[in-house]
Order: C-alpha cells, then structure tokens, then sequence
C-alpha cells in the first residue's frame, strides 16, 4: 500500500536521504536519542530541517552529535543512529551487546559503493536483525520507521542500510502516533513475522517472490533492483528472490516462495574487499537450500543449482539488457560456481580498485589463482581492518602477503628479525621522547612538546599514534632547528612514531616443526608481534600414519605459555568472530598467534571443488567440535580470558584446560559460552546425514512405541520441576516417548528435532529464569533457527503481587512468556495458550495448573493406554517428607552409601532431608552455578555442617579444633551463627565423615543440629547478672541433652560406633529406639532459649519454647524459675498471609527445677498435634495459633501432672550485646568483640582468624558465642586482663569504634552458599551500613542504638522481624523495608515499603533517621519512634503482621 496515502503524512523538501531517514527517525518514531555519528553536514541539515518544520526545542536537544554509537549511553528507551558505513566493524561488540540486553538500537547507514555493503554484512553474525531498502528514497524513509517499529517490539538492535543520495528532492514523514504503529507494538505478530509485518505497513515483504510461478532460474537479491525487476517482466523463465531482511533469514520464507521449478539460483550480489571469492548472500542462500524443510517444503525435488554472481557493482546499476546477459551465462553452467556478472554483462565497476584486483586476478594462472586464493579470506580481512598500519613482514613483494616458498622471506624467522628491529627501535625513541620531554635543557616548544606528551601517553593507541601524528611531530621537529642530540635522536627515529599492525603470515607447514619454524621464539620473545597460520586440511580430519610427522597444535602450544593471545577462527562459519578476533589480536601487547581454517587440496577454483564444497567442509569441522573457535586473552580477567565462540570444544582442548598447568595458574580458563554468535554455523543444527539418521531413528522408535514428548523444566524451588514431573507421567500413562530434564541439562541444538515439547518454568528475582535454566534460555533468544515441526505448550509459575507496583506487573511469569513469544518467533506452533499459576490463588500455582493439565490433554487428544497408568504410578512421589523419615531406619536411609559414592558431589533428595538431622546441609556455590551448568558440569556442591554447642561455651582446644578443619576440609573460615554455635561451609562429601571425627575429637558433635527434632538450645551469653550464666549455659546442655535423638545411626555413619561426644545411646540398628520422638520425630524443627532479663541478647521470644528466667530479690540475685514462652518463630513465605511470624505468648511460670520436664511436655504436645501435612504449617507457633493459648496450657499440665503456676513479671531493656571489658564474678572478666556478621576470616588487612587463633592459644580458659554473631574472651582473671588487652590491641580486636547502629547489625549468610537466598545479606550489609552511617553521623546518632538486620529471603535466620529496621531479600539488589520493632526484640515490626534497591532504601531513611534525630522523646528508641508517628502501624500479634 502507498505510505502517503494510508497515514497522517507531510511531504517535505530533504537535501539527501540520509537527512531524510535522521528526520523521520527523530520525529516519527519517539527515539529517546536520534545520534549522527560524524557526517557534519548530515548533522547540520538535519538540525536546520528540523528547526524550519517547528520541531521544540527538546527534541532538537535528544539529537546529538556523537563520535561514535558505542558512546551513547545505553538506555531502555529506543536509540537511533544515523552512523557510516566504515565504522560498521567496530560497532560488533556494541550489536552483540544490545542482543544480549534486548535493547532498542536502531542503526541506519547509507551505502553508495561495494565496500560499504561489505561493510555492513560484516555485522550480520551479531545476532541483529539487518534490512535492506533500495527502491527510492521514500521507501529509506518508510523502512527507517519499520526498523524502529521492530527494535521496539522485538527489543532489539536493526541495522537498516539505505541507497545514498545526496540530490535534494522531496519525501513524506509521518506524523508521530499513528494508530497502525501502536497497533502494531500491541499486536501478536512476533519474530520474522513481526519484521515481515512491519515492512507490510508500507508495502514491503522481508523476503518476496517476483516473476513468473514457474521460473526455471531466479535470482537472490539483498534489497530490490529494478532493472532485476525488468529482466523479469521480460524473461517468464526468469523470477526474483528479493530479500530485504537478510537477518534474520526465514528459510522457510525462502523455500516457501521459491518455484518448484527452479533448476538454477543465483546469489546476485555487490561485495567486494571479500573473506572469500563469495559474497555473503551465497552463503545464506546455501544454508537454506540445504535445510532440512527442503524436502517437505519443495516436494523432495533435487536441489537446484547455486551460482554466485559477486562484483563491485550493485545489481541496482545493471539494465535489464544486462540482467538478460547474466542470465544466459549462467545458464550455460551445470555445476556450482563463482563468476562476475559486471564482467559477464560488461558493466563499468564504480569500485576501480576493486575491477583492478580482478583484473590482475585474471592474468594469472590456474596454480597461481589457487594461490591467491588462498590468500584472499584472511589477507583481505587483515587489510580491511588496519589498512595502512598494516605491515606483513614476511611478503616476498608488496603485491602479496605471502614469499615465495623457497625464499627466506616466507619464514617466520625472517620476519621475526624485521619485527624485533621495528620493536626495538620504537623502544629506543620512546626512550629518547621520555628524555626529550624530562630535560629542561633540550629547547621544546609548547606545541611539540604537547604533541610528544600526547603521543608518549598514547604510543599504543593506533588512534593517537596515527601517521598523521607523526607527521605533525616530524614537522615541528624539522621547524625547530635545534642541535640538541636528543632531539636528533628523536628526529632519526620519526618513521616509528606512527603504530603499525605487524603480521607473520604462513600455512599448516609451519605447525610441522614449531621449534625449527620459528615459531616458538615468536611464541617466547614476549615482543608484539602477530601470527596468523592457515589450516588447509581437509574435513573430515584424518589421523597421520606414524610414518607421517605429526603437526603441533600451535594453539595449545601458544596457549601453554600464558603470555600469549591465541584465537581459532573460521571465516565460513563466522565472519563476525574472524574480525574481533584479528582486531583484539591487534590490541594485545604482546605476542599474539590467529590460527585460521581454510580448507582446500586442489585448487578451489578447480572444477571438482566448489564453493559449496568449502562452505560445507567448513561447517562441518566446526560443527563438529573438529575445529572449535575460541579467543583466549591471558590479560582479561575472570571469566573474559577464554571465550568459547563455538558450540563443541575438542576434547584435546578441554583436556589441557583442565590440567593444573601455567594456564590454569594465570586464573580461571573455563570457558564461557559466547552470546550473540548463535547464528553462526556453529550453531546451526547438526548436518544434513545426522538429521536423516535421527529422522530415521525416530521412524523406527514410532514403530515400537508412541509419539515423543520432551519435557523442560527451570525450576530453583522444585515446583516447577513438580510440574514438569506430572506433564511427564501423564504422558506415560498415553504411551508416549517421554524424556523429561532441567533445561540446562538439554543439547540445544537438538531442539528442532522435537515434535511434541511442553516446558515449566518458574519465576527467579526480578522476572528472571531459575539457574537451571538459564544458558537454555540465553541459547533459545539469541537462536535464529527454524521450530516449525515443533508443537510445544508452556507453563509459568510466580507470583502476580510478587513485586506490588505497576510498573512491575511485567515480571510476573516473566520467564513463561518470554520462552512462549520466541518459541513462537521461531516458527513452532502452540498445542494450547500458555499456562500461569499465581501463588496468590487460593491452591497456589495448582489453580493454573488444573487448567493447563485439562486444555493440554485435550488437544493432544491422546488416549490412555491400557495397563499404562499402574506403570505410571510407579513413578509418582514414593514418598512424603513424614514417610521419608519413618522409612529410614531412625535416620540412616542410604547416608552411608551416598557419602562412599565418589561419582558424584551431592547426595539426592530423601538422604540430603535425612542428612539434616545428622547437623548438615547439601549446598552449592551460587556464584559458579550458572557457569559449570553452562559447561555440562555438575554443581559446586558442598556441604555446611553445624555444631550442637549447648548455650554457646567452646573451649579454647575446641576453637583450634574447629579453627584446623574450617582449613583442612572447609572453605576456610566459619561462621558464629544466630544459633549460637559454630558452623563451618565448603565441605565436600568426601571430606564429612573425617570433619565429623574431628569435631567429636573436640568433644563436640552435630546431631540435631538441625532437622526436625529439637535443635541446639541457645542462652544468655553475657547476662547483667554475670554469675548466672553458668547456671542457665548448664540448664541449656542438660535440656539439649535430655532432648537428644537417642537413635545411634549418628555414631555408626560418622564414627563407627565409637562413643566420643554427647550423650546419645548406642543400641544396635534392629535395638534403636525412639522414646521422645518415635519413628516420625516432629512435624518442623524446634528451637529452645533461655534469657535473663534485663538483658534479651537471645531474642527469647522469636523461639518455639523461651524460658524467661525469674530471680528473687537477694543480692546477688538468684534464679528461682522460668516463666514459660511458646509458639515464637520468624520463617514466613513472601505474599502468602497464611504464613508469617510470631512472637511467642507467656502461658505460665515453672520452678526452675521443672526446666527440663517442661520443655519435654511442650515439645511432645507439638510432636502429636502439629501439622503433618503442610510444612508451611507446621511450625508449633501456628499449632498454638490453631489450637489457642488456653488449650495449650491445659495440654502441657495434662502431660506434666501438675499446673504452672501464673506468670511472674519480667522486663527486657535491649536485646544487642554487651561489648568491651565487663566483670563477671569477682576475679573474672569478660570481653566481648564484635564480630561483623559472624564470619571468622582472613580478610586483606585484617587476619581475624589467624589473630582469633593466636588469642585461643594464649587463653585457655575460652570462649563464648552470642546469639547476635559475636565473640565472648570469656573468664579471664584479673592479673590477665593487661596480657589480653595487649593482644586485642596488637590485632585490633579491641576496636569497638563503630556506629552503634553497625554494632547492633546482623545478617545471615544467604549467598553464595544459601539455597533459599534471594538476595545478598551477610555481604552487602556491611556496604548498606557504611552508606547509612553517613545519614547516621549527620543525624548525630552515631551512638544511638538502633536493632538493624538483614536476610537474603524470608525464612529469618537472623530474625529480621523484630528488628527496628529490617531488610529481606526478594530479588537480586531488591529488599522488602520493615520498621517498628521494639528495641528489645519484643514487637514485631511492619511492612513499609516493598521491593527497594539500595539507592531507594536511602531515600527512603534519611528523612526518617533525621526526623528521629529532631522529634524524639527522650529515650525513646527507634522501633518506638516511627509507631508514635504513624509512619508505620504497630503489629499486635503475628497474625496482623500483614495487616498494613
């Protein structure tokens, strides 16, 4: 349809097209910035047309002049940039950047000669979508607002190139706010439909057919031409191909609008300055006519012929005359070849330097054009890219980079010297500038001396270090007619001021010998200088006869130095890899070696060898991992060292990066996959003969069994992977072929083989996919491939309130949609609409998947098969977490058996649940986790162990104990936890039974350290009342104790029935009892604590059970009893109600001497009363909730034969530590450290564990841990206070100087080794305080206490919930912000804000933190403050925690 006629437009006078296409794209499109890189006069009547057609002032602001597009700032709002052709190259890491942030980049580049569509195609491996509009000018303008329609709605980068023009003429733009564009970025169109639909807004196809419906020869153009047009309107034999989105290319857009009658097609193509003798469409045009649709598609006919007709001249400058000639020749052709059609038809080239290098290509011979070639992919490539700075030194003559092969200036070594006399020299004069530049009496004018200060700075940096440059220098240095020597030493050495790209160039033959070829001292000389050697084998690889002398990998071998930069390339499977790694080559200051494929044995413009040959040959030495492409870089760090640009790594490769070598010592060399490079050929799918052996394969299998079904699944919590486990079990009982895996666990590139696949995948932080599924995912966006065999369906899990705002209603399900619109894009068709489940219905994500299940089946309408549905049920959950521990023989299961088994770090499900009550956990390292399951590896497991250290008294033998295996088998710290004892992280499974052995040598051990029994019991660790402390760590060992399991299955797995520590009995396996707990012990853990008030430094009241200690009036004062707290705990779900914290309810007072009978009777009313069947619900504080306090109490003094007597009173003042020096008992001291967060570690400038270490050594008496993460020096005599003091001081353990609001901070460990971490806590608390105690000190609070905690979810482990300020991760960098609990841990605080990041959780606290400074009451604590002001509601009971 016409553009002008169908949308509000204005027709208005342009001086060129490329002003044209920089208007509309400022005024039509809403670019937040319309950039013109360079181009002046473009840029200035651009600005004046603008400014005449009353554009405002701020959009003529949002139109910079930029140096270059990769300055822009990136920006999730639409950018276009108006850049030229030549910059194209540089722009690939900017492209493949914005494909792997989905941003909407739009780059428009006007083309006027060969060089410059070389240019662009250049890019077309980033992994952008690239248009083409040639027809006129009015179409650049129409296809300029296409390309930012699709950036939009694809989140995308576009390049759109565009014929230039620099007549002045006129053209219509549109009017912003069109209804079909809107309606366009609303609609469903998506992937090559949506860009087929764009371009049909104004009359375009991405891909159309032109001519006649049973064409016997069609051409295939990148963009319209009109004289093909008219060749075809003259000749019914002839049709057209007209491809205006070259990427992404829709095979079966192609196939689907080419004749059934086609015998011959010819890529009619304009390139020059090539990789190869082929233009870039032949390429595409062969991928397609080799696919696998081919036979469906086209009937099963033979495949027509392919001719490449590539020459410096546009198809647009040839006459339909023309056209006629190029089509009689190439019908005289019956075999795949290359030929000019300028030549052919007898056009004038526009590109003479082009029409001169085939015309001295064509007065050489046969065995010298076999040469050549073999220089042209690479030798052109390294032109292109430096072009004067270019220097190969090892060319015989200047005509050519390569010698003569008998002639010494082939070799390495001849070449060499000439580079290291360029070297050398070039050191010399930046000696001579350096000292030019320091004496003051060498005569320098202000201008040469600011230009040899400039060039000093930036001597390797081509852009400073220019030719022009140093001619600028070499003039002033001739104008200053000066005799000083030193600046005649500078003048002599001039013709080095300019950096040059210095290149050996050679074949496979040097790989023969590296020693003798020279090659090593290259390697070794550390000098900056560039090699790059051919491949010519042949695919596929044979291996050598022992008679023949075996090639050296030169990569491995550049590699095993560490000082090198070392590339594999191939210039037939990715053009765009060959350019970045040449140019980073270029970049490394050092030696660099490229080693390039280039197949051929007899010539490959001989008969026998086609283009199509080398194409295939080298699609499948890549595909095949035979030749894999990788950039190592020794400089970059971390992960960017090695980057794997190829699919499938040879295992030789793979082999030596394992090894524990030079490389491995420079730092981590695991590869990383590439993004962005999926189109390549690399990651096509497998070859033509693997597709039919598997198309066979499946024929055979759909004999013997039914349809396949693949189920995916992404799951971080498992209910995904729940999901995906009933899809697949329903599919069994129907009889089908099921495999079902994580995602990340699937060969990706097997994908379009599937015909039936349904995936499941749940939510992760801020609308992310789950970890498992993440390189899946990366693998599935950036993929161009075709899906149209594929059926799939999928289902999403999150949680709609999950992020309350707006704004952020898309990151609901996020993930599900995102894999449901690109399954789509890429051609597979839906079996029914996505599923959702929403945690916020009333069965959570069950609801949705009801539906699902139901629609699904439906539509497949696959019956079930008889007998199938009992095979099925085998399958089903064995199962519960309640049976898993009746069944395991008091907790043995198969532990035993799992911990011998070496061929794997983990253990599974049922034994990692039993494990728990053994005191430890499975983890894994989150911060590798994405990485090892990107190379196929299994997890970092490791295992956390935890210790029952009753009321938190070690020993000084007992902190070196633990001191020595946190080295020997942790990860070499440990950790005071909120639980009052010592946990040590990084274990192996290999290493858990001699770490258990070690700490029950300590005489400690980790039973019930965790699971659910009850846990370790935690006390006051430095009460007011000192000398009670004994008294109430004593009552805590002997209810741990009195509690403990009595199976002996902790003794026989981890000891060998040797009897070391703790008090558990030890009957044989078939004798084991369980008196307390019985076969299934309790429903959830249990947690008991012990406080003396005034001091609440154990948060009594976040626990099942409190024991709150009552004294009597003597002085000093005595424990005569504990009054009695239930039903506390912190672990809640975000935006569930149904779950959420409590503080625990006083139901009466008990003698101290029915402690330990008290706590018993509490705990066996919650074993037989709590909730077995949900574990969201079986904490006892919700029993007490279900069941009320009365009938609580009358439970416990059924059990206990007696009543509790009423309540006695009791205040709590603070619930923090007492730091510094305190006396205890007469004689005796106490010191109390901060310990920030608990981690006991050597970090730079400050060695705590090694000085912890040596204070342990030197005071025997020992240590305490606190409830908050600290550390006690415990019951040091008076006459000792001045020798530890000495010590706290010599390590700055002493230091107490910190804001009172970090002294009162806790945080628990959450990442990296937390699985249920959402966020940072323990890691990010300490910044999140610094930036706070600047409001702080400005408030004047420094010594103000304020209860500040933080977790990385919502299970509390360092009890967040009664903290006055409180932060609880949800995502990565977002926290819900709670305020309002009281300062001695008695209230529960308040939701105030939802899902902040750092820079909001300022905002949001200053104002308040200063408001509390100017308005408070005096001694009035925070928590208190902010409910007096309303500015958060007070929380009563647990069960309005969510009531805001």
């Amino acid at each position: 349809m016409s553009s002008s006629s169908s949308y509000r437009a204005t027709t208005i006078g342009v001086p060129s097209t490329s002003v044209a296409v920089a208007y509309a794209a400022a005024t039509t499109t809403g670019s937040s910035t319309t950039a013109i890189v360079g181009a002046t006069s473009t840029f200035d009547a651009t600005k004046r047309l603008l400014t005449e057609n009353n554009v405002t002032e701020a959009d003529l602001a949002s139109i910079p002049q930029a140096t270059g597009i990769a300055s822009l700032a990136p920006s999730d709002a639409l950018v276009s940039a108006l850049v030229p052709a030549a910059s194209m190259v540089k722009l690939i890491a900017t492209l493949r950047d914005g494909v792997r942030h989905k941003r909407a980049l739009v780059v428009h580049v006007a083309t006027s000669s060969a060089d410059d569509i070389s240019n662009v195609l250049a890019v077309r491996d980033s992994g952008c979508v690239v248009l083409r509009s040639l027809e006129s000018r009015q179409q650049a303008v129409d296809y300029a607002v296409a390309a930012a329609l699709i950036a939009q709605k694809l989140g995308t980068p576009v390049v759109h190139c565009f014929a230039a023009d620099a007549s002045a003429g006129d053209v219509a733009v549109y009017e912003a706010g069109q209804p079909a564009f809107a309606e366009f970025l609303g609609g469903d169109a998506e992937g090559f439909a949506a860009i087929d639909s764009a371009l049909g807004l104004f009359g375009g196809k991405a891909v159309e057919y032109v001519g006649n419906p049973d064409a016997t020869l069609v051409y295939g153009v990148f963009g319209a031409s009109s004289g093909v047009r008219k060749a075809v309107a003259a000749d019914a034999s002839v049709g057209a191909l007209v491809i205006s989105a070259v990427r992404p290319l829709d095979v079966d857009a192609v196939l689907g609008s080419l004749p059934k009658t086609a015998a011959l097609v010819v890529a009619f193509e304009q390139a020059t300055r090539q990789p190869t003798p082929w233009g870039p469409l032949l390429f595409d045009l062969a991928t397609a006519l080799h696919a696998d649709q081919w036979d469906a598609v086209q009937d099963g006919r033979p495949r027509p012929v392919l001719l490449d007709a590539v020459s410096a001249t546009a198809p647009s400058e040839f006459t339909a005359e023309q056209v006629a000639r190029v089509t009689a020749h190439a019908r005289t052709l019956e075999l795949p070849a290359h030929f000019d059609p300028a030549e052919v038809a007898g056009v004038s080239a526009s590109d003479s330097a082009a029409q001169k290098e085939l015309a001295e290509l064509a007065e050489l011979s046969l065995e010298e054009q076999q040469q050549r070639v073999a220089q042209i992919p690479y030798g052109q490539l390294l032109q292109q890219l430096f072009d004067r700075r270019l220097h190969v030194a090892n060319a015989a003559e200047s005509s050519s980079i390569w010698g003569d092969s008998g002639k010494a200036g082939s070799t390495p070594e001849f070449g060499f010297g000439k580079l290291a006399v360029y070297e050398q020299e070039r050191a010399r004069l930046v000696q001579a500038v350096t000292a030019a530049l320091r004496d003051v009496s060498v005569p320098l004018s202000s201008e040469l001396q600011a230009e040899l200060t400039a060039w000093l700075g930036g001597r390797d940096d081509a852009s400073i270090a220019s030719e022009a440059a140093g001619a600028r220098i070499t003039a002033l240095l001739d104008a200053e007619q000066s005799g000083s020597d030193v600046l005649g030493e500078v003048r002599r050495l001039a013709a080095f001021f300019a950096l040059r790209s210095n290149w050996l160039v050679g074949a496979d033959a040097w790989a023969y010998d590296v020693g003798n070829s020279g090659v090593h001292h290259v390697i070794a000389s550390g000098l900056n200088i560039n090699m790059l050697v051919l491949e010519t084998t042949p695919y596929p690889f044979t291996a050598s006869s022992k008679h023949e002398q075996r090639k050296k990998d030169i990569a491995l071998y550049a590699m095993n130095y560490g000082t090198a930069y070392v590339a594999s390339v191939a210039v037939y499977a990715s053009y765009t890899q060959v350019l970045q790694a040449l140019a980073e080559a270029d970049a490394y200051p050092g030696p660099a070696v490229v080693v390039a494929y280039l197949p051929h044995t007899d010539g490959i413009f001989s008969r026998n060898y086609s283009p199509i040959d080398v194409l295939q040959q080298s699609k499948r030495a890549v595909d095949s991992g035979a030749w894999p492409l990788f950039r190592w870089n020794p400089e970059a760090s971390g992960d960017a060292r090695f980057q794997l640009d190829s699919e499938r790594l040879r295992r030789a490769l793979d082999d030596f990066l394992r090894r524990d070598n030079a490389l491995a010592a420079l730092g981590r060399a695991e590869p990383a996959l590439s993004g962005g490079l999926d189109e390549s050929v690399e990651g096509a799918a497998a070859g033509k003969l693997a597709r039919r052996a598997r198309g066979d394969v499946d024929a055979l299998l759909g004999g013997l069994s039914g349809p396949p079904l693949l189920v995916l699944f992404a799951s971080d919590g498992g209910n995904a992977e729940e999901v995906a486990k009933r899809v697949a079990r329903q599919g069994r009982v129907r009889g089908m072929r099921v495999q079902c895996m994580a995602m990340d666990e699937y060969e990706f590139d097997e994908l379009a083989f599937e015909k039936t696949v349904v995936l499941s995948v749940s939510t992760a932080g801020q609308g992310e996919m789950p970890t498992n599924g993440r390189e899946f995912h990366k693998a599935l966006q950036a993929a161009s491939i075709n899906l149209s065999e594929t059926q799939y369906a999928v289902f999403g899990l999150g949680d709609s309130h999950y992020w309350p705002r707006a704004e952020d209603a898309l990151f609901y399900n996020k993930p599900g949609r995102d894999l449901d619109r690109k399954l789509a894009e890429l051609g597979a068709r839906r079996i029914v609409d996505a599923g959702f489940g929403d945690d916020q219905d009333a069965d959570g994500w069950e609801t949705g998947y009801a539906d699902f299940d139901r629609r699904l089946w439906e539509a497949l309408n696959i019956a079930v098969v008889d007998g199938a549905q009992a095979a099925a049920a085998d399958e089903a959950p064995s199962r519960t977490d309640e049976e898993n521990k009746v069944i395991s023989n008091f907790l043995r299961g198969s532990i035993a058996q799992a911990i011998a088994d070496d061929s794997t770090g983990a253990v599974d499900e049922w034994d990692g649940k039993l494990l728990k009550f053994h005191g430890t956990y499975m983890q894994d390292d989150r911060d590798v986790r994405a990485e090892r399951l990107a190379r196929g590896e299994e997890k970092a497991y490791s295992f956390m162990i935890r210790v029952r250290l009753p009321g938190g008294v070690a020993s000084s033998a007992q902190w070196l104990a633990m001191d020595r295996l946190a080295d020997e088998y942790g990860n070499g710290t440990m950790k005071i936890t909120t639980r009052q004892t010592f946990q040590l992280h990084g274990v192996l499974k290999r290493n858990l039974r001699s770490t258990m052995r070690g700490i029950n040598r300590a005489l400690m051990d980790t039973i019930a350290a965790c699971g659910d029994v009850n846990r370790n019991v935690v006390a006051s660790a430095n009460p007011l009342q000192a000398h009670l402390q004994p008294e109430v760590a004593a009552l805590a060992t002997r209810i741990s104790e009195h509690l403990l399991p009595s199976t002996s299955a902790y003794h026989e797995i981890w000891l060998d029935s040797t009897f070391v520590a703790g008090a558990a009995k030890q009957p044989s396996a078939a004798d084991d009892v369980e008196p307390l707990y019985g076969a299934a012990y309790l429903p959830r853990k249990f947690k008991i604590a012990i406080a003396i008030p005034p001091e609440n430094d154990v948060d009594v009241v976040a626990y099942d059970l409190g024991f709150i200690a009552v004294l009597d009036d003597a002085q000093p004062p005595s424990i005569v009893g504990y009054n009695v707290a239930i039903g506390g705990g912190m672990g809640m779900t975000h935006n569930n109600k149904k779950t959420y914290p409590r503080l625990a309810s006083v139901i009466g007072y008990a003698p101290k001497d029915r402690a330990v009978d008290v706590a018993e009777k509490v705990m066996l009313v919650q074993r037989d009363h709590g909730d077995r069947t949900n574990r969201k619900h079986a904490r006892l504080k919700y029993t007490v909730d279900d069941h009320g306090l009365i009938w609580w109490r009358q439970q416990v003094e059924q059990r206990l034969g007696y009543a509790l007597e009423d309540a006695r009173p009791y205040a709590f003042t603070r619930n923090g530590d007492r730091y510094g020096w305190v006396q205890t008992t007469p004689g005796l001291n106490n010191f109390t450290m901060f310990v920030q967060n608990g981690r006991v570690a050597n970090f730079p400038g400050n060695p705590l564990k090694t000085a912890l270490a040596e204070l342990a050594r030197e005071h025997p008496p020992g240590f305490r841990l606190t409830c908050n993460g600290h550390l006690i020096v415990a019951d040091v005599p008076d006459a000792d206070v001045p020798r530890i003091s000495a010590l706290l001081a010599k390590h700055r353990l002493d230091n107490l100087d910190y804001s009172a609001l970090r002294l009162h901070s806790m945080a628990c460990a959450a990442l990296p080794t937390c699985a249920l971490a959402m966020a940072e806590s323990e890691r990010y608390l300490p910044r999140l305080i610094d930036l706070l105690d600047r409001v702080i000190d400005d408030a004047g609070l420094r010594n103000d206490a304020i209860v500040i905690r933080m977790t990385g979810c919502p299970n509390g482990c360092a009890r967040p919930y009664n903290a006055e300020i409180a932060f609880v991760g949800k995502a990565p960098g977002a926290y819900n912000l709670y305020l309002g609990g009281s300062h001695s841990g008695e209230r529960l605080n308040k939701i105030y804000r939802e899902t902040v990041n750092e820079e909001q959780i300022l905002e949001l606290l200053t104002p308040i933190i200063k408001q509390y400074a100017l308005e408070r009451n005096d001694g009035e604590h925070f928590g208190d403050f902010v409910i007096r002001k309303g500015i958060v509601k007070e929380t009563i009971e647990g069960k309005d925690f969510h009531d805001v």
